[in-house]
C-alpha cells in the first residue's frame, strides 16, 4: 500500500474536499430537477387519461433503461451539440453548456423517471376514497390531487426518496468523465499526480460515505418530523 506524508496528504485532501461542494450542488440540483419532473408525471400517470399515461411511460422507460454514462454523453456531446449548431448557423449565437450543467440535466432527467415511480407508488398506496371524498367536498380534480393527495404521498415517499438520494450521489461520480470538477475528478487528478492512488481513492470513498450518511440521516429526521400517525412506514 502506498502512503503520503501528513503535510502532502493535508494539502491534497483539502483540494479534493473542495470538490464536495460541487458534488453536493450537483446532487441537490439533480434531485430538485427530478422532483419537478417526477411529481407531475406521477400525478398524470395515476389520474390522467390512459393515452397520456402510456406516453409518459415511454419517458420513464427510456431514462430508466439507458445508463447514466450514455445519458451524459448524449446530453453533452449529442443533443447540446445539435442545439449549439442550430443557433450558431441561424442566429450566429454561440451557446455554451458547462460540464456541470450537462451532468445536472442528465442526472435530473434520469432521477425524474425514477422519482415518478416512487411518487406513483405512494399515491396508489393511499385509499382511493380520499380522492372521491375531496371531490364530494367541492374540490376539483386538480385541487383534490394538489391539496389532499400530494401532501400525504410526499410523506410516504421519504424513505424511497432517501434511497434515490444515495443513488444520485453515487451516480454523480461518473460526471468526471465530461470534466465536472467534483470529488472523483479531483481525486483522479491528485492520484495520478502523486502516484498515491490507494490513499486518495480511500479518501474519496470516505467523503462519499459521509455525504451519504448525512443526507440519509437528514431525510430520516424529516420523515419523523412529518409523519402522520397510521400512515406510511414505521407506525
Amino acid at each position: 500500500m502506498d502512503f503520503v506524508d501528513l503535510k502532502e496528504f493535508a494539502v491534497t485532501a483539502f483540494y479534493i474536499f473542495k470538490g464536495t461542494g460541487i458534488t453536493a450542488a450537483l446532487v441537490v440540483g439533480a434531485l430538485s430537477l427530478g422532483f419537478s419532473v417526477g411529481l407531475p408525471l406521477a400525478c398524470l400517470e395515476v389520474y390522467g387519461p390512459k393515452w397520456l399515461s402510456r406516453l409518459l411511460g415511454v419517458y420513464v422507460w427510456f431514462f430508466r433503461g439507458v445508463p447514466i454514462l450514455v445519458l451524459l454523453f448524449l446530453v453533452y456531446f449529442g443533443v447540446w451539440s445539435l442545439v449549439e449548431n442550430f443557433f450558431l448557423e441561424r442566429f450566429s449565437i454561440r451557446l455554451t453548456l458547462s460540464p456541470f450543467s450537462a451532468a445536472l440535466v442528465a442526472l435530473g432527467l434520469a432521477s425524474g423517471a425514477y422519482q415518478s415511480q416512487i411518487f406513483r407508488g405512494s399515491i396508489k398506496s393511499l385509499h382511493p376514497g380520499q380522492f372521491k371524498a375531496a371531490q364530494a367536498l367541492g374540490f376539483g380534480s386538480p385541487s383534490a390531487v394538489l391539496n389532499v393527495i400530494v401532501p400525504q404521498a410526499l410523506r410516504v415517499s421519504i424513505p424511497a426518496w432517501s434511497n434515490e438520494y444515495s443513488i444520485i450521489l453515487k451516480d454523480s461520480a461518473i460526471a468526471y468523465v465530461i470534466g465536472t470538477a467534483e470529488i472523483m475528478a479531483r481525486t483522479k487528478f491528485m492520484a495520478a499526480f502523486t502516484y498515491k492512488h490507494m490513499t486518495f481513492y480511500v479518501a474519496a470513498g470516505v467523503l462519499f460515505y459521509g455525504l451519504t450518511w448525512l443526507g440519509v440521516k437528514s431525510l430520516k429526521l424529516l420523515e419523523r418530523k412529518t409523519a402522520i400517525p397510521g400512515l406510511g412506514h414505521g407506525f
